[in-house]
């Protein structure tokens, strides 16, 4: 029996540097407070997953919910206003 093993170094190569860019950095600082609210969701509708949800739980799924679509409409409004005045382009 023969055995077909790819080389690791056939397939993949030499990986460049991994290590994410100044620019990618820097996007991932302005979308921060929505990665954040979004965990924020995430985490409120997690406690009611083996649970029925109370009154308490209903606020916070709610609260975080309005957070979110804060933090998406601040992001939106902030990347058109860059858009539109030849900021980064």
């Amino acid at each position: 029996m023969k055995h077909i093993a790819a080389l690791q170094t056939g397939v993949t190569g030499t990986l460049p540097d991994i290590e994410p860019t100044p620019a990618e950095l820097d996007a991932i600082d302005i979308e921060m407070p929505l990665i954040l609210a979004e965990v924020e969701l995430l985490d409120a509708e997690i406690i009611t997953l083996d649970r029925s949800p109370n009154e308490l739980d209903t606020r916070r799924i709610r609260r975080a919910r309005r957070n979110v679509l804060r933090a998406r409409r601040a992001l939106t409004n902030q990347s058109a206003a860059l858009g539109t005045s030849g900021v980064g382009a």
